[in-house]
């Protein structure tokens, strides 16, 4: 079976901690996938594309499976897990090489026979000859063995050879240009917000599925989940970011690795969708969260969550509370919301595409000099000239008889004049001060 974008499928399963996210990261050549010494870090599957002889595929990692632990999180990964099984065409079996057989390898592979998929078995942490030996303990499976060292990228392209053997090679197109390649990406989307404030859910509720683990325990997803979508024409690539604690309240080391990777995908992305839960009201650590998304520049739009739990007539004393919680946030849009009722969805994805605009616009020097001749400030300062230096986001320079003097409350009011002007809605907008000479020396102006 394919993927959503028409290429063969591949699918890492195993038990936890056997090195399936450290394989995954070697395959696509990037930090995709959160690894570490502790068991159970990954939860989610995780998507990404590879190519390997010019035979582009879909990669997907699991979260580490145990079939019988009946506990609630283990059977979301399972139930992740078979979403993901379903979807393969190849499945890369990953076992650890330096323990014996256990029962829950057993047991997957079970499963995995029932499937009727292809599977191979790669043995992992097999980076010494002297370990090569201890392989052939393991064709009691039944499948097909290779040896490999994911941390030291040993056996990898010789696994992606018999992997791929049957998949079909793509054609080579001509390479877009770098304006096409742009307008051909998709809007990249973080969620992000607390702990358990309802993330994983917003994004089943957008993609229409069961995509990311959802749990009453706060902190279950801990990587970053990626999701596409098309809505009217319009292509959109969700992340469900892991809940953002303060450092402080950051102890498991995977924990602080989602900060970390949670943080990454802000920068990467185009918006982001602070969710706030109704129920608690906006606290200090969504600020704190939000100054991150800010802080990058990022487009921005607060989603109130579980609003289906609160009296629709305090709508406009709760508006109110946030803006007084997030001052500096005062361009961001504000969206009324329930993820698990389905409420409000399209309206999300109508600000989502607002702001994205408003993240990409560009005002041509023209208008916005025209814009100046307009503008008035206090008595001794004057605008000699406007230009726009740069969008994502969106950044103008102005050059002024006035620099050092320039005070905080008018460069508010440039700002805001700008946005009302051109309608930058739901970005941050940057202003740069230049100071502007008349006189030209040798060389040309300063």
């Amino acid at each position: 079976m394919s993927s959503s974008t028409g290429f063969p499928t591949v699918v890492i399963v195993g038990r936890p901690n056997v090195g399936k996210s450290t394989l995954f990261n070697a395959i696509i050549g990037q930090r995709k996938s959160i690894t570490g010494d502790e068991p159970g870090i990954t939860r989610d599957r995780i998507i990404g594309q590879a190519v390997h002889r010019k035979r582009p595929f879909t990669l997907i990692d699991t979260g580490g499976i145990v079939p019988e632990d009946q506990a609630l999180i283990p059977v979301q990964i399972l139930k992740q897990a078979r979403f993901a099984i379903d979807e393969a065409e190849q499945i890369i079996f990953l076992i650890d090489g330096r323990t014996e057989i256990t029962s829950a390898d057993r047991d997957l592979a079970q499963l995995l026979r029932k499937t009727g998929k292809p599977v191979i078995l790669a043995v992992n942490k097999i980076d010494v000859p002297k370990r090569e030996s201890l392989t052939h303990e393991f064709y009691e499976m039944g499948f097909k063995i290779m040896s490999i060292s994911a941390e030291h990228r040993v056996g990898i392209h010789e696994l992606l050879d018999e992997v791929t053997e049957k998949f079909p090679a793509a054609d080579d197109p001509a390479e877009p240009k770098e304006g096409e390649l742009e307008a051909q990406k998709p809007i990249r989307v973080a969620i992000i917000g607390r702990p358990n404030v309802g993330k994983s859910t917003l994004l089943n509720a957008l993609v229409g599925g069961e995509r990311a683990i959802v749990s009453p325990v706060a902190g279950t997803t801990r990587d970053s989940v990626d999701e596409p979508l098309t809505v009217d024409g319009r292509d959109f690539v969700f992340v469900d970011t892991a809940g953002i604690r303060r450092k402080g309240k950051t102890h498991e080391m995977a924990e602080k690795l989602s900060v970390v990777m949670a943080r990454k995908h802000i920068r990467m992305a185009h918006v982001a969708l602070l969710l706030v839960d109704a129920t608690e009201g906006a606290v200090g650590s969504d600020a704190t969260i939000a100054g991150y998304a800010h802080e990058e520049g990022r487009a921005l739009v607060i989603c109130v969550n579980k609003w289906d739990l609160i009296d629709d007539k305090k709508r406009k004393e709760f508006e109110e509370s946030i803006r007084d919680t997030f001052k500096f946030l005062d361009y961001a849009p504000i969206v009324f919301m329930s993820a698990l009722e389905k409420k409000g969805i399209r309206s999300v994805l109508k600000h989502i595409a607002r702001c994205f605009e408003a993240f990409n616009k560009r005002i041509t020097t023209g208008q916005l000099n025209r814009f100046v001749d307009e503008f008035k400030l206090e008595r001794d300062s004057r605008i000699f000239f406007m230009t726009q230096a740069s969008i994502r986001p969106p950044t103008f320079v102005i050059f002024m008889n006035k620099v050092e003097n320039l005070h905080f409350s008018t460069e508010r009011q440039i700002v805001n004049r700008i946005r009302k002007k051109f309608e930058f809605d739901g970005t941050p907008i940057i202003l740069k001060v230049k100071a502007h000479h008349k006189k030209r020396e040798k060389g040309g102006r300063s």
